[in-house]
């Protein structure tokens, strides 16, 4: 009766008793249990690797879709550079009508440079009409 008293008392104190085996890791053998990856989260990380290696590869790209984002968001500075772009065929398909049409959404917010562009782009007749203001 000692005995099962000394074991309960081992229980308590964390120790276990004498006649169970506790597994301890070998030095250097296997991961935790804790530390093995699911398949989404070495999907997420083998994606962000690509999207890193993407950036400075074909940074231009990369700039022009984020403007892209940006300037249908409604952030008249995006707006502006996708203007120069399509303006230029810097990065994209030279586009005249598509670079007036987003100097004139730069425009209508007050974007400055995005006005003298679509009126020099009206008295190059890049444009169809101009609206008045």
């Amino acid at each position: 009766m000692g005995d099962t008293k000394l074991a309960a008392r081992r229980r308590r104190e964390g120790r276990g008793s004498a006649d169970t085996c506790q597994a301890k890791p070998s030095p250097g053998g296997g991961n935790p249990p804790g530390l093995a990856w699911s398949r989404w989260e070495l999907a997420a990380v083998i994606t962000a690797g690509l999207l890193l290696l993407y950036i400075p590869l074909c940074y231009e790209d990369f700039h022009f879709h984020v403007a892209h984002v940006y300037a249908r968001l409604g952030y008249p500075s995006a707006q502006h550079i996708l203007g120069q772009r399509y303006l230029q065929g810097a990065g994209v398909e030279k586009n005249e009508d598509m670079a007036m049409h987003w100097f004139r959404q730069a425009a209508g917010q007050g974007h400055p440079h995005s006005s003298f562009n679509l009126a020099l782009g009206a008295l190059r007749n890049m444009t169809v009409a101009l609206e008045e203001g």
